[in-house]
Formats: C-alpha cells, sequence, structure tokens
C-alpha cells in the first residue's frame, strides 16, 4: 500500500518524533508500517523516507539505495560521492555521532520537498546506534553517500529539513538542476553561485 508522502509546510515535518520502544517495533502495526514505507520507498523512488514524512511522529525511518538509481551517473561522479548499494534496513531510534566535520557538499533533494535541490554539506562518516525492523539493538558505520544519507533522514526524525542545512544560494528547481548544475563538479557550482 502506497502512503501519502506529506511536503514541507506540514507541522509533523517540524516536530521531534517519539521513540518506540523494542516491543513496539516488533508489534504488528510496525511490522505493517515498515512494509508499506518500503513499497512507499520504491514506489517514489527515493533512498530514505521517515516515519515524520508520512504524517506520523515516530522514530523510525527505511532505507535502501539501489544501483539502479545511480546507473546513469558517471564512474567519476559515483566515486566522487563515494556511493554504493545499501541494502533496505530500518532505523529506529538512532542516535547519529558525525565522525568528521560536516564538509562534504553534494546536491540533495527530498521527497517531502518535491521538485527541488540545493547543495547541503554533510559528515563523509558517521556512527549510528539504533534498533532495527526487529527491536535489536544495531550499529552502523558509514561513508560517503550512505552517510548523507543517514544523516538527512535522522534530521527529519528532529524535524529538521535539508532546507535548514543548505547553502541558499544553490536552491534550485529539479529541471535547473539537471540543465545547469548535474554535469558540474561542486566546486563549479559554488564558484558560479558564489558560495
Amino acid at each position: 500500500m502506497r502512503l501519502k508522502i506529506l511536503s514541507v509546510g506540514d507541522a509533523v515535518l517540524r516536530q521531534p518524533a517519539r521513540p518506540l520502544t523494542p516491543e513496539e517495533v516488533r508489534s504488528t502495526e510496525t511490522q505493517q508500517l515498515i512494509r508499506h514505507m518500503r513499497e512507499t520507498l520504491n514506489d517514489a523512488p527515493g533512498v530514505g523516507l521517515a516515519a515524520p514524512q508520512i504524517g506520523l511522529a515516530l522514530q523510525l525511518a527505511v532505507i535502501e539505495d539501489k544501483e539502479e538509481y545511480f546507473v546513469n551517473a558517471t564512474a567519476e561522479q559515483v566515486a566522487e560521492r563515494e556511493r554504493r548499494p545499501v541494502a533496505f534496513h530500518v532505523v529506529v531510534n538512532p542516535v547519529l555521532r558525525l565522525r568528521s566535520e560536516p564538509a562534504l557538499e553534494f546536491f540533495e533533494g527530498c521527497l517531502s520537498v518535491p521538485g527541488f535541490m540545493a547543495i547541503v554539506p554533510r559528515a563523509r562518516h558517521v556512527q549510528v546506534d539504533c534498533l532495527d525492523q526487529n527491536g535489536s539493538p544495531r550499529a552502523i558505520d558509514a561513508s560517503g553517500w550512505y552517510a548523507r544519507i543517514l544523516q538527512h533522514e535522522i534530521d527529519h526524525l528532529q524535524g529538521v529539513l535539508y532546507l535548514d542545512r543548505m547553502y541558499s544560494r544553490s536552491f534550485c528547481t529539479l529541471d535547473n538542476h539537471t540543465r545547469f548544475w548535474k554535469t558540474r563538479t561542486i566546486q563549479q557550482a559554488r564558484e558560479a553561485l558564489g558560495i
């Protein structure tokens, strides 16, 4: 079942979400929610979806970055972003620790801010302690694009959108991103935009 994804302006996207107990995670309702969120993520398509994006103020997000999502990128772009496929998984009650400064800059979009992108600085390396989809503790060490996805989704659970972290001068429509910036380096975009 595809769920409705809320857009920026909806209050639930700006509220900190509540944690879940391991028992709640294992419940039939939460397991069904996870299945529906996965279907919604695949239909969108996207690489991450947090419960607040579907109107539920819960500390739960689903993540999956399929190779088919970056098959049209050049080898240089994939290497620069340190992008590798990430298998489907769930993070519940995540605690994020940055292992590097937020200095890695790339254009980023969001299913709740449809049709737009902006350059967002993120940490290259992160560690996340959380519960998995079975309510069991899990520790994740991530780098590159996977680290970016985790930071983006965990921000959602705190009521933060990439709009709060972006370089506002880089904010553009998806069409203009494709037209002007998709084939340029971030340094070229920064220089052209005066960032």
